[in-house]
């Protein structure tokens, strides 16, 4: 990044982070009127239901002044009975959970909480970019396992080649976001086994917990052998309702964790907004078919994106989650996926997300990152363009 676009003042270590790809992307769609396939936020919103109780809550007052600090009590006991329910996970709503500003704010405050200066970070590559930023602001340093091979898988060999005696936790995001995998039974198996042996803390980035597909379920690694004790685990209410505006996000764990993610998060935000804590509790109480019915229509657009994808020479590992579908475009001639994204926004009205602005690695130079939670409309339109502008094979 240039001296220009860094801020004078900055500290050394946030000057890799002064900008984000997601925003510097999506500034650009806006700009050029260009079909926004970067950014992983839902073109239109979840269910009404939900945005009756906001307004209901704000109406009668509840949550319209500071809630209490570490959540309100309908909201804690609803995702604990939510680990319970979907996890058979055992959780004290009083001790066990704490509510945050978003996901993004409970990444932060437990690796504020729980890392110390000095100490290395591991995560897998390609990554989420606010991983190494929040590493950095505890002062630590991040440590990237790849994610390799032709669909993304992760090195398991390297997970354990790459801990050494500063290494204090481990950052698991599964469903991943960016490239769409799931990690399998035998792959957490295998980090569980790392981090126990290690005697690691684990982060476990659980955003996209309820948008796995086909039957690539999601498993939480809290519930292997001894890995409750270590594991902070984050969801998302805005990723499992379609509301990423409303920003309500929770860390759940043992108390001896959660009580210092508690010390931190009073310190960021102090609180989170009132009125929509009452209907994100709401939401964790929808029935089972609010989840499927969820996972069937998201599943449609990515089978949307991703043939429209495939016909037009990319090559499209299956998405087994999240919002995110991951394409190789170096068959349609581009050197990498970098190439191909500083193309697209002024050739053919669209923008996307190239893998390696969240990489260490080259192993997903070629990929690029589309989200496919948009209206069915949006995604056609984009693919259309695309068809328009790319060069006839």
């Amino acid at each position: 990044m240039s001296p220009e676009t860094t801020p004078a003042h900055l500290v050394e270590r946030m000057r890799p982070h002064s900008r984000t790809i997601f925003g510097d992307m999506s500034a650009l769609a806006t700009r050029l009127g260009a079909v926004n396939l970067g950014q992983g936020f839902p073109d239109e919103d979840g269910p009404q239901v939900l945005k009756d109780a906001a307004i209901g809550a704000i109406r009668d007052g509840h949550g319209n002044q500071y809630p209490p600090a570490h959540g309100l009590p309908e909201l804690r006991q609803s995702i604990a009975q939510h680990q319970r329910r979907f996890y058979g996970l055992e959780l004290d709503w009083q001790t066990d959970v704490v509510v945050t500003t978003g996901a993004s704010e409970a990444i932060a405050a437990a690796l504020l909480a729980l890392v110390e200066p000095g100490d290395e970070v591991v995560l897998f590559d390609p990554y989420f970019d606010l991983y190494p930023a929040d590493v950095a602001m505890a002062g630590a340093t991040w440590v990237t396992v790849p994610l390799a091979g032709p669909d993304l898988r992760p090195d398991l060999g390297a997970l354990a080649a790459a801990i050494t005696p500063r290494t204090r936790l481990l950052i698991l995001n599964s469903p991943h976001n960016p490239t769409g995998i799931v990690f399998t039974r035998a792959e957490l198996a295998e980090v569980a086994r790392v981090a126990i042996e290690n005697d690691l803390l684990v982060l476990a980035d659980e955003a996209y917990e309820h948008l796995w597909f086909d039957d690539f379920r999601h498993v939480p690694i809290a519930t292997y052998p001894g890995m409750w004790e270590r594991t902070v685990t984050i969801g998302s209410g805005g990723k499992s309702f379609s509301f990423t505006g409303w920003k309500v996000g929770w860390a759940t764990g043992p108390r001896h964790l959660i009580d210092a993610v508690k010390v931190v998060r009073q310190h960021l935000s102090f609180v989170s907004s009132g009125p929509f804590q009452w209907a994100i509790s709401s939401g964790l109480q929808l029935p089972d078919s609010y989840f499927d019915d969820f996972r069937r229509d998201l599943q449609s657009r990515r089978d949307m994106l991703s043939l429209g994808l495939r016909n037009l020479g990319m090559r499209v590992p299956l998405t087994q989650g999240t919002y995110f579908v991951s394409a190789d475009v170096t068959a349609l001639g581009f050197a990498s996926g970098a190439q191909f994204c500083d193309w697209i926004p002024e050739n053919a009205g669209v923008v996307a997300i190239p893998m390696s602005a969240l990489s260490d690695h080259h192993d997903a130079d070629g990929f690029v990152r589309w989200a496919f939670c948009k209206r069915t409309e949006t995604l056609r339109e984009g693919l259309d363009r695309l068809a328009e502008a790319l060069p006839r094979r």
